[in-house]
């Protein structure tokens, strides 16, 4: 199987500069003695077709190629890639440098497996031994890396003190730093990689990055596509809802005009509602509705509950926090216990989590709630709380 793949390298690199040729065969002969289908998609489909599309150059796609097959561990056929990447206009240290950022993003063995082979092209070609660039060190906005650090801090930190550490410090502060690849380059790389690998929790921030770096809408999608020849279509379909989450939140944030967007002001007790009463048991009230507007995905209301009303079972997709205003209330999720809430209290709910909450059987209570909308959906209403489970609340005070 390697000495399949690493012919069909050799001879992918070999067609390249084949340019007098309109349809040059690039599968080697035993593709076709094996899997004749195989040789067809890869001779008019891939390389007849798909690398000679206009929504990435040459050189973009050998990025995105060289990503793919080092994030993944395919090095046996990477040298030959390697090679076209250099006739495609990648220099050599830009190659080392991917070399060096993905051992970041998919580990050092990946990395180091990666050396071997691309030292075998370089030898080959009898480039000389790549040394750093001296130019200036690529600085990105301070308040945009301010948010990002905060972020790691809050986030990584209390838990991990030493991978935050390492986050802020060595590949934020170093890594992406560095010169010998541009910003927009390092992010496309990144992109591929962590489409390769399926690590589309990680994505929506870098394709964001990305496209602040300089990558187009155009040029995003047609990198996720080329991924799916070298690391698989599943991986490339998985990416699609985020590449639609990022391009529509840019896209609703350039529609938007900071200078005609008002403030606004919803008084207390505006437009109060009872609560409907699938959803709640007992008198609830709903007042001071909003909702943000453009790609703002917050929205939250006061809801005011007279004592032993409380709402249904619910969950929401990316969490929800309270803010107690004044009474006492009770919450608890699925199999815990009841929790007390008292004026001042702030409570978060995590995503996804099954709950209740409202006010003790004694005394009023309330609170302000706020929560985003995945695809437009902030809250899943479920069943009803059974009375017995309401009473554990008793147990709590």
């Amino acid at each position: 199987m390697k000495t399949i793949a690493a012919s069909l390298a050799i001879s992918a690199f070999a067609a390249a500069g084949a340019e007098a040729q309109q349809n040059p065969r690039v599968a080697p002969p035993a593709v076709y003695d094996v899997a004749p289908g195989l040789g067809h998609f890869t001779d008019d489909v891939l390389f007849g077709e798909f690398w000679k599309r206009g929504d990435l150059t040459p050189r973009d796609r050998s990025l995105v190629t060289i990503s793919v097959l080092i994030s993944t561990g395919k090095g046996h056929v990477l040298a030959n890639h390697v090679k076209r990447a250099l006739e495609n206009g990648v220099e050599p240290r830009e190659v080392g440098e991917v070399v060096t950022h993905l051992a970041f993003y998919s580990g050092w063995p990946n990395a180091i497996s990666a050396v071997t082979e691309t030292k075998k092209a370089f030898d080959e070609l009898k480039i000389a031994p790549v040394a750093d660039s001296g130019d200036p060190r690529i600085q990105f906005d301070a308040a945009t890396e301010a948010a990002r650090s905060a972020s790691v801090d809050a986030e990584v930190a209390p838990t991990a003190p030493a991978l935050a550490d390492l986050t802020n410090r060595a590949l934020f502060g170093d890594l992406w730093q560095r010169p010998d690849l541009s910003a927009r380059d390092r992010s496309l790389v990144t992109v591929a990689a962590l489409v390769a690998m399926g690590q589309s929790d990680q994505l929506t921030f870098h394709l964001t990055r990305a496209m602040d770096n300089g990558l187009s809408r155009e040029e995003a999608a047609e990198a996720v596509t080329h991924v799916g020849f070298y690391a698989g279509w599943p991986r490339a379909i998985s990416a699609v809802p985020v590449l639609k989450t990022v391009f529509a939140s840019r896209e609703a944030s350039a529609s938007s005009n900071p200078a005609e967007a008002d403030i606004k002001v919803v008084k207390r007790g505006s437009q109060p509602v009872s609560g409907p009463a699938e959803r709640f048991t007992g008198e609830v009230q709903i007042s001071a509705a909003y909702k943000g507007d453009g790609a703002a995905r917050i929205g939250g209301a006061t809801v005011a509950f007279e004592p032993g009303a409380h709402t249904a079972w619910h969950s929401h997709p990316l969490g929800q926090t309270l803010f107690v205003v004044s009474g006492r209330g009770w919450v608890q999720k699925e199999g815990g216990t009841v929790q007390v809430m008292e004026p001042g209290d702030v409570v978060w709910i995590p995503p996804m989590v099954k709950h209740w909450h409202g006010a003790s059987a004694d005394e009023a209570m309330v609170h302000f709630a706020v929560s985003e909308a995945l695809d437009g959906n902030s809250v899943t209403w479920m069943e009803k709380v059974a009375t017995e489970d309401y009473r554990q609340g008793r147990e709590a005070e």
